[in-house]
This record gives structure tokens, sequence and C-alpha cells, in this order.
């Protein structure tokens, strides 16, 4: 059993400043992550850059991209808050704070780039791996904080909710909150509590459920399915971005090729090394909104009757250019045969990020009494319908540190809670889990997400998605429910 003042679940960018924050202001924290080595998260392997100040930009100007790139859909004051105090953020906590190594051009100054649905160029990086940049100086931080427990190889399996595992049951008429988790200790095969006075989801994304994903292999929506079952409300989850360009090839994982690619000049081609986007969008082109680059490849695939497009870097961008502010591409490509100074690159849509989530107000906190979202896993309305370009970074900063700051002051009034009410795990299960079934599970799951609830749906397909995982939902529940630890 574990106690601390306050609870992380994830070890993103999110999380993790948080985390830090809150460690700095004077509280216990613990920070659990189910990855093997912290720096595991989306966060890591996020190849774009992160929104900070063009020349002669605004806060106004930024709002306006991201309503536009989100169809319209967004939370006005979410927004707001990501304009205003996002940049500021950028240049307090990662470059002052953590000395995050972003790219400078020759004269010293910060080097911006442009990616699609921005109208200026506001975003920096640290080659074409920011999010590993950060997450190398966040990780470092947290680890040398006296106030912080780190544990890898920890998975949540529930949160702990007084209403729902508590001792007296009573405590059902009482307001929803929640006082930890139930956490499974890979090492040891136990499961236990960790109590916390406050509790900060920052669990990524949901990528694993579709076929074809830019995510690593833990976002399955995990802290999305935990927060459901707690009562929380849970909004715009059919919001779910497909990224347009992931890199295609027959015996090759499917992995991001990054917009700032485009947004150093790359063109999409079709078989004939065509451009192809202007017949889809005239203004913006290769540089349009995410959305609509996905549904213009899926079509023209569709139009040709071919498995993916082409990224034409070659003829666009100057080799030196490439090996300078793309190595990491570059050697990856490599590796599967396919030189992007010379070869047009494979690639296909594949879904990356999940645009709904937990619904959170401006400050992260969650329907659930003392629960906070940060991150991909949280909705507070920032995206609407789709998320412009490297404002995922961003977004975990800034909601980041606006949870911890409210935190902070929540738990200063805050009484005393009585973590004993809730019960020890109960290990119900007889069976030993059956590695073929919960991959053939999953392997249904991800097909029927892509095939029904993918980029492009229709009434037929979502009812068909309905029957299915309906199904499926009652075979995994026997599952589960049979499984011992």
């Amino acid at each position: 059993m574990l106690r601390s003042d306050v609870l992380v679940i994830g070890c993103g960018i999110a999380g993790g400043t948080a985390a830090l924050e809150l460690a700095e202001s004077g509280l216990d924290v613990t920070v659990i992550t189910r990855a093997d080595r912290a720096g595991e998260s989306n966060t890591y392997w996020a190849q774009g850059g992160i929104i900070f100040r063009g020349e002669n930009d605004s806060p106004e100007s930024l709002a306006q991209d991201i309503v536009s790139a989100g169809a319209g859909l967004c939370h006005e004051q979410a927004v707001r808050t990501l304009a205003n105090e996002g940049p500021s953020l950028v240049q307090s906590i990662l470059i002052d704070k953590l000395g995050v190594p972003f790219d400078r051009a020759p004269d010293g100054k910060l080097a911006l780039g442009r990616e699609g649905g921005h109208s200026i160029a506001r975003i920096v990086h640290a080659t074409d791996a920011t999010g590993r940049a950060i997450e190398d100086k966040l990780v470092e931080a947290l680890r040398a904080h006296p106030r912080v427990r780190l544990l890898t190889h920890h998975t949540a399996v529930d949160l702990l909710t007084p209403a729902h595992q508590g001792r007296d049951r009573r405590a059902v008429y009482d307001p929803l909150s929640c006082v930890g988790a139930y956490v499974y200790d890979q090492r040891t095969g136990r499961i236990g509590r960790c109590f916390a006075r406050a509790t900060v989801l920052a669990t990524g994304g949901l990528g694993q459920i579709f076929l074809r994903t830019t995510n690593p292999a833990g976002s399955r929506g995990d802290g999305l399915a935990m927060a459901y079952r707690a009562g929380a409300r849970v909004i715009n989850t059919e919001y779910v971005q497909f990224h347009p360009t992931a890199f295609y090839h027959r015996n090759a994982p499917c992995f991001l090729i990054t917009e700032a690619v485009r947004g150093a000049g790359a063109r999409l081609v079709d078989e004939q090394r065509q451009p192809f986007m202007d017949r889809y969008d005239a203004k913006w082109k290769d540089l349009a909104p995410r959305d609509v680059v996905a549904r213009s490849i899926h079509s023209e695939m569709l139009r040709q009757g071919v498995p993916n497009v082409y990224l034409d870097v070659a003829n666009y961008v100057p080799t030196e250019r490439i090996r300078a502010e793309f190595p990491e591409m570059y050697r990856s490509c490599l590796e599967y045969g396919i030189d992007i100074t010379r070869d047009p690159l494979p690639v296909v849509p594949a879904a990356h990020y999940s645009c709904g989530g937990v619904w959170i107000d401006l400050d992260g906190k969650t329907t659930v009494g003392r629960l906070y979202a940060v991150g991909e896993v949280a909705c507070s309305g920032l995206h609407g319908a789709n998320r412009l370009a490297s404002t995922s970074l961003l977004e975990g900063l800034v909601w980041g540190h606006r949870s911890a700051q409210r935190i902070v002051g929540e738990l200063a009034a805050s009484n005393g809670l009585h973590f004993d009410d809730i019960s020890p795990w109960q290990d119900t299960g007889t069976e030993a889990p059956d590695p073929a079934l919960i991959a053939q599970d999953m392997s249904s799951l991800r097909h029927i997400m892509w095939n029904y609830v993918g980029l492009v749906r229709t009434t037929r397909r979502l009812l068909r998605a309905i029957e299915a995982l309906r199904n499926l939902e009652v075979e995994v529940e026997r599952f589960y429910r049979a499984a011992a630890v």
C-alpha cells in the first residue's frame, strides 16, 4: 500500500509537468507508468514541435488558427487560455527551467517552423525528436526531486472511489470522489492500493484500438476507461484525428512522418509523382489541416485503387536540410530501404490523436471530486473536432501547469480522508489468462474500429460496429472476471 499527497498516472509532458510543479510546491507526489522506462510516452515519440511565438504573432492569430482547424467546434475559453498562456510557459518551464535544446537559427534565435493549418511560422523543434528532448529533461528533473516517487512497471487497474469500493455502503449517497487507484506491480504480479488526496490522470490516447496508428503500445485508452467506470463525464470521443502521413511498408511498423517535413516544402504525390493536394484544398494545399489532408489521401487512394500515396521530399527539400532537420526520420526510413533524399516516401493515414476524452474545466478538474485529467486523455474542448498541428505538447504543458496550481490550492484547504474505508483488491479469478485469447480480442477490436469507425464513417458501418463491439464486450468481460492476477 502506497500513500502520497498526489498520484499522477502517466509520465508524459502533461503528467510530468503537473508532478514537477506539485513537488516544487512541497507536496509528496507518486508518479506511475506502465512502461519499463519513465520516458516512454506519447510525448517521447512526438516528432513534431511545440507552438511558441512567431514574428508579428498574437494570441488572437493563434486562436483563430485553432478554431479554424477545429471546424468551429472548439471551446472558446480553452482556446484563449492556451493562446494567452502557452508561449510564456514554453519559455519559463521548457527553456528557462528545464533547458530543452530547441533548434536555433544562425543568429542564435529559436528556429521557427510552419505546419499545417498555421497562418505563420511559430513552431519550435528539436530536430525531428522534439518530444524526446522534452521528455528527457522532464524525467531528469523528476528523478532529481526529493518529493517525487517515480515508479515504472506499474499499471493502473482502476480508480479508487468510496462510492464503488468503499466498505461503508452509505458512501454511495455522497458526491463521487477519487482517493487513488488500484495499481498492478508487473514485477511482483500483485495489485495494491495507492492512496492519494488528489489523483491526476495523464494516461495519453487510445490509438492502439485502431489497426493503424502512430501511437505507442501503451495508448489503449486505459485512463479514459477507468474514468468512465468511476462515473466521470466523457465527451467528444467521436473526434479521433487521423494523421495524414504514417510510414507505409509491408514489413515495417506504422510510424509517424512528421508534418514538419511538409512545412519544409515536401509535397504529397501520386504514383506518377504528381502533386494532388491542389485539387482538394486550393488555399492550403499540402499544409491544409490534418483532417482535410487525411481525407484527401484516402480519396486519392480509392480513386487510383492503390494502398498508399507518396511524400516527395527529395525534389522539394535540399538534401543537407533533410539530414540536418529530420535525422530520425531519415534513419528510420533507411532501415527499410527508403532513402528520402532520393526515393519517394510511401505514406498512409493512421489514427493519431483523440480530441475528446474526460471532460475537464480550465484547471483540469473532472466531474469526480479529487480527480484531475490532463493531456490527451482529457477534453477541455480546445481542439474541437480536429487538432491543430503542434498543439498537443502545448496543451499538456498548459493544463499540467494549471492543474498543479489548482491542486495546491485545494489540498491546502481540504480535510483528511479515511483511506482505510477502501478494501484491498479482491482476486476472484481462477483461470490463467490465455495470451492467444487476448491477442485475438485486440485484433478483432482493431479491425472493427479501422473498418467501421475509421477515417470515413457511414450509418451502416457504425451500426455494424455497435453490434460487433457489444458482442466483443460480453466476451471480454467474461474473460476478465475469470482471469486470475
